[in-house]
């Protein structure tokens, strides 16, 4: 309670007097270089670690993970502008002092920091808290004081000018933070809502527009199909007519290579017969004029129609055998007479 009491009033006194409190502190600085565990160690006081003043840009939180007996950890007037995520696995520290630095923002997990009680974020450049400073539910101290806070939470803040108002602070920044951060769970859960469904609608649209390419696919494979079955029609159509066409030309071919001897055979025997029939007539003639010739003319005695004159007796008289004949044969000046 005594080293707690120390702390509140040097506090004060430091804001009161800035000067005079970094001329007391002056001897204390140390480069950001130079902050290693060991000199960490120095600094420690019970469980108390004093680093303000020390001009440091950087937090060593590797550093002061490795002191989790320092549960009140002081670090104002130096030069941070942010603080580090790994920050917020310092969940051992219970006060914790950042006033009078450069800081714009803390890190969205800062409500990781659930056994801190006491926080002091007096000048700096804060607009607002993030939203997992709701749980912080052990804070029960709390200084926001010039910071270009914004109004509506400024408004909340108050006015931290004592104690009593800084724990009032503390209460209605937290109830603040969780309408904050309840209004933004269920903003952002509007905003999932709706990329859900804008999801699930390019996603039917998405299948839609599938499933209108496939059926595209589809009608064009079918076309190219039918194309493929007509191509395919034709040209067995042709290979048919050329396979007919080859087929009636051979068998034209073999009719003509079968009628053709038939034709030149029958021309022969008819020109043979032809022949044959001239030779006979001829023959026959050249007889009947042998046998004119020895009948009716002065050559009829001659030893050369001797013979003649005998084949046409004899002929005759096997002609006149038969009556018929005879009548045909006989003169007409004799059938008349007959009549």
């Amino acid at each position: 309670m005594g080293s707690q009491r120390r702390r509140t009033n040097n506090l004060g006194q430091r804001r009161r007097t800035g000067n005079k409190g970094t001329e007391e502190r002056s001897g204390r600085k140390m480069s950001r270089n130079t902050v290693k565990a060991g000199n960490l160690r120095d600094k420690l006081d019970g469980n108390e670690l004093d680093l303000s003043l020390s001009d440091l840009n950087e937090i060593p939180v590797r550093e002061l993970a490795a002191l989790p007996k320092a549960t009140v950890l002081d670090l104002s007037c130096n030069k941070f502008t942010t603080l580090p995520g790994e920050f917020c696995s310092l969940t051992h520290i219970v006060r914790l002092d950042l006033s009078k630095n450069q800081l714009k923002h803390l890190p969205s997990e800062f409500g990781r920091l659930v056994n801190l009680q006491h926080l002091d974020l007096f000048q700096n450049q804060l607009t607002m808290l993030p939203d997992s400073f709701a749980h912080l539910k052990n804070l029960k101290w709390l200084d926001l004081k010039d910071n270009p806070l914004n109004l509506d939470l400024a408004k909340v803040a108050g006015d931290c000018l004592d104690e009593k108002q800084c724990k009032e602070c503390a209460q209605a920044v937290l109830i603040f933070m969780k309408v904050i951060q309840s209004e933004h769970d269920q903003e952002m859960q509007r905003k999932l809502l709706e990329e859900r469904a804008q999801k699930q609608k390019r996603e039917v649209e998405q299948r839609k527009k599938e499933e209108r390419e496939r059926e595209l696919r589809r009608r064009e494979k079918a076309k190219q199909k039918e194309r493929k079955r007509k191509d395919y029609n034709a040209l067995q159509a042709a290979q048919r007519q050329v396979a007919k066409n080859s087929e009636s030309e051979k068998k034209f071919e073999n009719h003509n290579a079968s009628v053709l001897p038939s034709k030149k055979q029958k021309q022969r025997r008819t020109s043979w017969k032809g022949i044959l029939g001239w030779f006979l007539l001829f023959m026959f003639i050249m007889a009947i004029g042998c046998v004119v010739v020895c009948r009716w003319t002065h050559l009829q005695k001659h030893s050369i129609c001797y013979s003649p004159n005998a084949v046409s007796e004899e002929i005759m008289n096997a002609l006149h055998s038969y009556q018929i004949l005879e009548r045909v044969l006989q003169p007409p000046g004799s059938q008349q007479q007959g009549q």
